[in-house]
């Protein structure tokens, strides 16, 4: 199998608060294919050497696409594909989901998920991985943007 190219599909961070999880989301992008979109602020120095550590010696290639604000991200949206965001009310599941080519799979921070205006806007748009019932409240970041990105790939995968 060979992963969708960059302009397939791209992950949107938007304002990550954790150095480890937005290094392991870039890595999976890589491992993907992927392009890897971070919106400010963000909680950490991307010069942090946890970020390069988390990302391990292939943050250099990641080479995320940074951005000033969500609203600059949002502005851009038509040229990069169809968005999908992910957030723990969304009605539609993961698995309901068909992914288009191009793709925008876009996350919120890991202690309040996306800005409730933003979620407001997008409510069509919003997606939930699935969990058993009361189990968590929420799965880590990077483990979500894994789940997500392999389900694209899964579904685009050459016949």
């Amino acid at each position: 199998m060979s992963p969708a190219g960059t302009a397939d599909l791209h992950v949107v961070l938007v304002h990550p608060e954790i150095h480890w999880n937005t290094g392991n989301a870039g890595r999976t992008c890589l491992a993907a294919g992927a392009r890897l979109h971070l919106v400010r602020p963000l909680g950490f120095s991307l010069d942090d050497r946890e970020v390069k550590r988390a990302g391990l010696d292939y943050w250099e290639r990641v080479d995320p696409v940074i951005w000033p604000d969500w609203a600059d991200l949002e502005a851009a949206l038509p040229t990069l594909g169809e968005p999908f965001l992910f957030a723990a009310e969304g009605e539609r599941s993961l698995w309901d989901v068909t992914f288009p080519t191009p793709a925008v799979l876009v996350f919120g921070r890991e202690s309040v998920g996306l800005p409730a205006p933003v979620r407001a806007r997008h409510t069509e748009r919003l997606v939930r991985i699935p969990m058993a019932p009361g189990a968590v409240r929420s799965l880590n970041l990077s483990s979500t943007v894994a789940i997500a990105v392999f389900e694209f790939l899964r579904q685009h995968r050459p016949a």
